[in-house]
């Protein structure tokens, strides 16, 4: 018989990808929907009224909160300049998942990016924009790499456990940074916070910067001062790329996806752990110091205040975005834009559907725990097969069959296997010890019956 054609390939790779799209994506939608219909079951118990009223209650406060989120041009922006801080951080967690670390240091991280920041903008002052801005970046991410490269250090060299250090790490920021901010940097005339900065030290939003510069050739956009979200985007965009080349296009993201996977495995393939460790940390501290940065020099009132950074939730609502997007860009996006969308639209959901605000936690911590617990596999399992749901399930191993093999052999009898793939014959020499020389299919089908 003759080997496959090349449409019957081209056909079981594209069934194979989309296998593994709905894998990877079944998950998180599944978690997802899992906790909207919570929340408004939730929403249904401790609503007042009949239960259509209640079922209402229910659909007026999603449709709030998709409105006070996505519903139009202004609220969107004011959700992208929580998303856009929200995506660096969860990078910083999602790098260390690929390494089997647990990074939830990225609160103090970016506490320490900010701070960082902030001191290079007041002490240069006198610098121009095009000077003083990179050098603000640039320091962020210096203070966010050795912030976290700490961590990696008490990791590899004296095995001391990421979680307890970058918990202890996190409060030492923040007691470092509000001692600054009420000491060395405060304001004169305020208290509990410092200057604002200089406003050469300041990122400009989106559409003030579109107007300056395709708004002199295309149609400017009105009343830009109502669209807040700054060009930070742009470099949280830039971050994600380069979070999916590292990881996918690097012999460094290749060395700690082993270490990730098989730590074991990749000391005997020769992969320098210790130094990979300590990288992957300092790499994470340096998207959360970014992100600080970014946070610190594109919002309004441009200005440090104490005790902020210890209340802000965007390190910790990282995680659950690392979890969520499960650690791959793409996820990442998607998972942060839904948690920015949710901060975003539960202020609206409370004022214009009278449910509090904290709804939108439940609904997080739903997401997490429903990722947590397996309930989609579980619920896989348990179903027949013939539901159509096997696109979500994992492929299953094909016995090799009893009759006549496929593989043709030479005319001239000798013992080279002809075969269509180099791939085949190594898994042929790997199955059996040693490899006799074939005569016939059924000499072949033979072997490998005696070998099962």
């Amino acid at each position: 018989m003759a080997v496959p054609t090349a449409s019957r390939v081209s056909t079981s790779a594209l069934t194979l990808r989309l296998r593994k799209f709905a894998q990877a994506a079944g998950r998180p939608l599944f978690a997802v929907l899992l906790a909207i219909i919570a929340g408004a079951i939730v929403i249904m118990i401790t609503a007042p009224g009949n239960p259509v009223d209640r079922f209402n209650q229910a659909i007026n406060a999603y449709q709030a909160l998709f409105t006070g989120a996505f519903g139009n041009a202004q609220n969107f922006s004011f959700t992208l300049t929580t998303v856009t801080p929200l995506i660096l951080a969860s990078i910083s967690v999602a790098i260390a998942f690929r390494a089997g670390l647990f990074n939830i240091g990225a609160a103090g991280q970016l506490a320490m990016g900010a701070m960082t920041a902030g001191i290079i903008g007041f002490k240069l002052a006198f610098l121009p924009s095009g000077i003083l801005v990179p050098l603000m970046l640039l320091g962020s991410i210096v203070a966010g790499a050795i912030w976290g490269g700490i961590v990696g250090i008490l990791k590899a060299w004296r095995g001391a456990h990421e979680v307890v250090t970058t918990i202890m790490l996190n409060w030492t920021a923040f007691y470092f940074t509000d001692f600054l901010i009420d000491g060395p940097f405060r304001d004169p005339h305020q208290a509990t916070q410092t200057p604002a900065l200089p406003p050469q030290a300041t990122l400009p939003h989106i559409a003030d910067f579109y107007n300056s510069t395709l708004g002199a050739f295309l149609p400017k956009i009105d009343q830009p001062a109502q669209y807040l979200v700054d060009v930070g985007l742009f470099f949280a965009l830039l971050a994600l790329v380069v979070y999916w080349f590292i990881v996918s296009r690097t012999t460094f993201g290749y060395e700690i996806r082993v270490i990730g996977q098989n730590i074991k495995a990749a000391n005997y393939a020769g992969i320098p752990i210790k130094r990979n460790i300590f990288a992957v940390m300092a790499i994470a501290g340096a998207f959360s110091g970014l992100a600080g940065g970014l946070q610190l020099m594109g919002q309004f009132p441009y200005t440090l205040i104490a005790t902020t950074f210890s209340l802000q939730t965007t390190g910790f609502d990282a995680i659950g975005v690392a979890v969520l997007g499960r650690a791959t860009a793409i996820g990442i996006l998607l998972a942060s834009l839904l948690f920015g969308g949710l901060r975003q639209g539960g202020t609206g959901m409370q004022l214009n559907a009278g449910v509090p605000g904290d709804l939108v936690f439940i609904i997080q911590a739903l997401v997490l725990f429903s990722i947590a617990s397996e309930f989609l596999p579980v619920i896989q399992r348990s179903l027949p097969q013939n539901l159509g749901l096997g696109m979500l399930r994992r492929p299953s191993i094909v016995p090799v069959p009893a009759g006549p093999a496929m593989t043709e052999l030479p005319d001239n009898g000798n013992s080279t296997i002809q075969d269509s793939s180099e791939s085949e014959i190594a898994e042929v020499e790997a199955d059996q010890n040693t490899l006799a020389t074939p005569t016939s299919t059924g000499e072949i089908s033979s072997n490998r019956s005696e070998k099962e």
